[in-house]
């Protein structure tokens, strides 16, 4: 399904972990693409393949996603482990330039905040940063009962979405009309039963992602405070806002307000803009892009 896409593996010797990368190639900048819980690299193909034609792009998988390493849950999945996994990356990513350019962090959904707080504690190794429809929590609501709960109800569909299926087709036949997927690109589909499931010795298909492990994600958020984070942040920044989302629109302008050079801009698609309008968010990155 990936085409002019190579693939590899790198390894964190500091970390004590190897992460999976696709690299669609390109000059210029690099850009690091980081997915969203539960997904892996590959759905950002179709965006990837658009940046490819100004960027140096290369995308991961992150730990316990994907062909990433995969420590045991729950204590490997604290979103500061995200963050140090993400500077690691790009740490050992930058030199293979050979240039002075500033790596450019892009990550959706929860990929995106940790994107945002990699880019505020090292603005020296990431210029830029873009968030796809990031989770944003305001920390007067992070303790809140009701947050608690909703967490705890993520967590649980996680733990209990079915895993194992005869073949990618029986997949196909459960997925491609029902939502979310009902609103994805047909390539989307297509790279994630190609790239989100693999192949059993039983001769079925199974998950790439546990839900054990994107339990953990959803559970184990960090304690920032995102409200600081944004004020720390002094690299140039956008934030797309998934129109037909689930987030509060209220919440992202007060981010916007708290940092030095953040731009929204909405997107009219769902939360998972890369698989459901990748055109219009290449576009929107790319013109961000040359904004200098």
């Amino acid at each position: 399904m990936l085409q002019n896409v190579s693939r590899r593996r790198i390894e964190l010797a500091d970390r004590g972990i190897a992460l999976a990368l696709l690299d669609w190639g390109g000059s210029g900048p690099l850009v690091i693409l980081s997915h969203a819980n539960g997904f892996c690299a590959a759905m950002w193909d179709e965006v990837a393949t658009a940046l490819s034609q100004s960027y140096r792009v290369v995308g991961f998988d992150w730990r316990g996603h994907g062909d990433s390493d995969a420590p045991p849950p729950p204590d490997a999945y604290v979103w500061d482990e995200f963050v140090a996994d993400l500077v690691a990356l790009g740490e050992a990513l930058v030199p293979e330039l050979g240039s002075g350019r500033p790596a450019w962090a892009i990550g959706h959904s929860f990929g995106g905040t940790v994107s945002m707080v990699a880019a505020a504690t090292r603005p020296d190794l990431f210029g830029r940063v873009a968030m796809l429809d990031p989770v944003l929590i305001p920390p007067e609501a992070a303790n809140l009962p009701e947050r608690a709960e909703r967490v705890n109800f993520m967590a649980d569909i996680a733990r209990k979405r079915r895993h194992v299926w005869p073949s990618r087709e029986d997949v196909r036949a459960s997925w491609q009309t029902r939502p979310p997927f009902e609103h994805w690109t047909p390539t989307a589909l297509d790279l994630y039963l190609d790239e989100g499931l693999r192949d059993r010795e039983d001769g079925q298909v199974e998950l790439k992602c546990s839900g054990e492990v994107e339990a953990a994600v959803f559970g184990n958020r960090s304690h920032w405070n995102l409200w600081e984070m944004a004020e720390r942040l002094s690299v140039p920044a956008l934030l797309l806002f998934a129109a037909k989302g689930h987030f509060v629109r209220t919440v992202v302008e007060e981010l916007a307000r708290r940092a030095a050079d953040l731009r929204v801009v909405d997107v009219p698609a769902g939360h998972l803009l890369p698989m459901e309008a990748p055109e219009l968010v290449a576009a929107r990155l790319l013109e961000f892009g040359k904004e200098g």
